[in-house]
């Protein structure tokens, strides 16, 4: 079959394609950064075919073919800075209707979340109306609606992970006593291939869900006992929706639009309604703790697929990040050193395998000094690390870096600054012939662009000369 895969640099759309293309499928996935879509799927049964689009541009939608047989409705705004994701959700809806009318398509698959509540959350009564809006005479809509997703890499299981590995004794606000409906990411992939031109899920929306409903401080203490730790939650009914938005964005790696809106849905339950979809399309449930340990077996494996902390921002996209890719010329303060490599393979591999839990090889205190620093000014801090120890491709999440470029065999990373500066920078290494360079690259903003790269100097002194030290060492 021909299928139109929205969302597939997101969590679940990396997922998803790989999936459909061991099913065989020719896959047509729609994405805004084309350069940053580098999925290496030769070895899959299917075949892959990338298409710029951008759904709140309505001219860029006549990339899209017509000959296609069905389509994935994964895209959403919730991690937006502008608060105003509901008008862009219904655009974006709306634009995507009317080009899939357009098509051949029997059928939309709308991933999307619970909306069993009589009060919904602004962002569970955005996702309502997406659902609502993108009903037609012209195609059948399925829509799969689930709670928390639980997977390596998935949002809830990363901000869990954060609270219960990183605090052994937690003060909460009320909301942790709100039931949900845990699903693990496997059932999730399964419900939405086994849908795929299913005549029974044609026009019909279901609830997707695992196998258990629990409270958020239930799932917390599950997750503790999956890791074998001891911990105490203490529960307080003080707390405001802004200090709760501000706790969950401290303590964790979430960005503070998505604490917020996180904080807002999780003041409502979100347990699915009894459907007896999994039984008709032959899925056997999983319950939280079987969940957890998939996603921990990924992680032990350094298998995990996607990451959220890997989705660009409404913010980012409109940065237009790829704009980067030369670092300029002029108008910069740099930080160059070079050093003569010995063994050559085993600078790569520290090269492609630093930040995260393998640190930056020198001072990681003051790294982490400056993460802290980071998110006390509305950053994304140090937290997010990296999906994979050793792989890393353009448009990955480095700590607070993104990764630009990313080539082992051209002997070159270059990465770029997502952490609040009062101007731009660059993270350069690269080999040529035998020598590793190493270069920091500024862009100032103003006077106080230039104040900041001069009152840092000192410490890139110490930091930059131990880190290239310690990459080329033997």
């Amino acid at each position: 079959m021909r299928i139109l895969l929205t969302g597939v640099t997101g969590y679940i759309g990396k997922r998803l394609l790989i999936q459909l293309l061991d099913e065989g499928h020719h896959i047509i996935c729609a994405v805004r950064d084309v350069q940053r879509f580098n999925e290496k799927l030769d070895h899959r049964k299917g075949t892959l075919e990338v298409i710029y689009t951008d759904f709140l541009l309505p001219e860029t939608l006549g990339n899209i073919p017509e000959d296609i047989d069905a389509a994935y409705y994964l895209i959403h705004s919730m991690s937006t800075a502008t608060g105003d994701f509901e008008k862009m959700e219904e655009e974006s809806a709306i634009n995507f209707k009317s080009c899939i009318e357009k098509t051949t398509a029997k059928q939309v698959i709308y991933l999307t979340g619970i909306v069993n509540n009589d009060q919904l959350s602004k962002h569970l009564n955005s996702r309502k109306k997406v659902e609502e809006t993108l009903g037609s005479e012209k195609y059948a809509l399925t829509a799969l609606r689930a709670g928390i997703i639980v997977g390596s890499g998935s949002a809830s299981f990363e901000i869990i992970r954060d609270l219960v590995e990183k605090l052994p004794v937690m003060i909460t606000p009320i909301w942790v006593q709100t039931k949900c409906q845990p699903i693990g990411i496997r059932n999730v992939i399964q419900f939405l291939v086994k849908s795929l031109l299913n005549p029974y899920t044609f026009n019909k929306s279901f609830d997707i869900g695992g196998k258990d409903i629990l409270s958020y401080k239930e799932m917390m203490m599950q997750f503790a006992e999956v890791r074998k730790l001891k911990r105490k939650i203490i529960t307080v009914p003080v707390m405001t929706p802004k200090i709760s938005s501000y706790w969950l964005y401290f303590v964790t790696s979430t960005s503070y639009p998505l604490a917020k809106n996180l904080v807002n849905s999780m003041k409502i339950d979100v347990v699915a309604k009894p459907n007896d979809l999994a039984e008709v399309l032959n899925i056997e449930l999983l319950d939280y703790k079987q969940s957890l340990e998939l996603a921990f077996d990924k992680i032990k494996q350094n298998d995990v697929l996607s990451s959220w902390y890997d989705s660009f921002t409404e913010n980012f996209h409109d940065l237009n990040v790829w704009q980067y890719m030369e670092v300029p010329k002029y108008g910069c303060f740099r930080d160059i050193k070079q050093r003569k490599v010995i063994d050559e393979e085993k600078t790569l591999d520290r090269i492609f395998s630093i930040g995260g839990k393998n640190g930056w090889y020198y001072g990681d205190f003051l790294w982490s000094v400056r993460g802290f620093i980071d998110k006390l000014f509305g950053g994304v801090g140090i937290r997010r690390g990296r999906r994979n120890l050793n792989y890393l491709e353009a448009g990955d999440t480095l700590d607070f870096w993104r990764v630009l470029y990313a080539s082992k065999s051209e002997k070159r990373l270059l990465l770029f600054a997502e952490m609040k500066l009062p101007g731009e920078a660059w993270l350069e290494f690269k080999i040529v012939d035998g020598i590793l360079y190493q270069t920091a690259s500024y862009r100032p903003l103003g006077i106080s662009g230039r104040l900041y790269w001069y009152s840092v100097l000192p410490f890139h002194y110490f930091i930059f000369n131990g880190m290239i030290n310690s990459l080329v060492k033997p």
